[in-house]
């Protein structure tokens, strides 16, 4: 039994991130027809345009999709409200802040609640919150980051030791070898963002997704780790800059759109996580999907032979 599946609805226990201005129609209906869950994003704090995004996503697939909440980046309840009155929308990932005060309207709407974490405290006061499950964000993954860095896999096996809630695996994970890793450890899905991001179906410049493809597995920084919020993000020259004198503010964000769809690569600060330096060539949503679904059953068919033979 797959909780997770059981819960969405999907057939394949894989979730598109919610990247801000990224993941939108476009790309969300790719993963969601593919079999997937596709997210729509929030995190722009453009609540009008996601809700637009939103009402797209019925034109363009009839498999189940979902909405992140970036709790942070809301200026009000208006999207709250607009979600729990949507019809086609019956999963949510809450992040950024304290889903606490979500978790009732959200649930008398029939709406399935996993908040992102990146700590085993707050992954506890979320469950004691009262949410359905927990999107593990491990300090590998691109954008908002917790600044301890804890890896997603002790993450996984750090939270699963006090609780069985479902859980998303997030931070480092491309393909079926990282997908089986993660549920090796206790998740029960995964979640991709930086391997979307490159997608053929990803609405950002080809500039950008070449330099995700032209990173080595060191070719990211984590920025402002003595403040909040915390980023990861590709090195560049901007990014070098910050990083080195060891600050970074909101005036020093410069213009993201820019860089995600004029393909400027100096204009901000570029998201992604160490997940680039396993990135190596542009792939359609599906091709992603099916390519990590069979790997994972390879190796966990691989795995399971081994296990039964008892050869160590």
């Amino acid at each position: 039994m797959n909780r997770f599946l059981e819960q969405t609805g999907v057939r394949y226990p894989i979730i598109q991130a919610p990247m801000g201005w990224i993941a939108r129609s476009q790309l969300a209906s790719a993963v969601s027809n593919a079999g997937a869950l596709g997210i729509i994003e929030s995190s722009s704090g453009d609540t009008a345009a996601c809700r637009t995004e939103i009402e797209k996503m019925s034109a363009l697939t009839d498999k189940p999709f979902g909405v992140n909440l970036a709790l942070r980046f809301l200026a009000d309840d208006a999207m709250l409200r607009f979600i729990c009155d949507a019809s086609n929308v019956k999963y949510v990932t809450t992040s950024a802040g304290s889903p606490k005060k979500w978790i009732k309207p959200l649930h008398d709407a029939g709406i399935v609640v996993y908040h992102a974490i990146g700590t085993v405290d707050l992954a506890m006061k979320c469950i004691d919150a009262g949410v359905d499950g927990l999107v593990v964000e491990g300090a590998e993954g691109g954008g908002f980051k917790a600044p301890e860095e804890v890896s997603t896999l002790v993450l996984l096996q750090a939270i699963r030791e006090q609780t069985d809630l479902p859980m998303v695996a997030a931070g480092g994970i491309v393909d079926g070898r990282g997908m089986a890793a993660a549920f090796a450890a206790g998740a029960e899905a995964v979640q991709m963002g930086t391997r979307f991001v490159s997608s053929a179906e990803s609405p950002v410049h080809q500039n950008f997704k070449q330099a995700i493809l032209d990173a080595p597995t060191d070719g990211t920084l984590m920025l402002n780790k003595k403040s909040s919020p915390c980023y990861r993000t590709l090195k560049t020259e901007r990014t070098a800059h910050f990083f080195d004198i060891g600050e970074f503010g909101p005036t020093d964000f410069g213009k993201i759109t820019d860089l995600y769809f004029g393909g400027d690569m100096e204009a901000s600060i570029a998201l992604a996580g160490q997940s680039a330096g396993l990135i190596h060539d542009v792939k359609s949503a599906k091709t992603i999907i099916e390519d990590t679904v069979s790997q994972f059953h390879e190796i966990a068919g691989r795995m399971g032979a081994m296990a039964a033979s008892s050869s160590f």
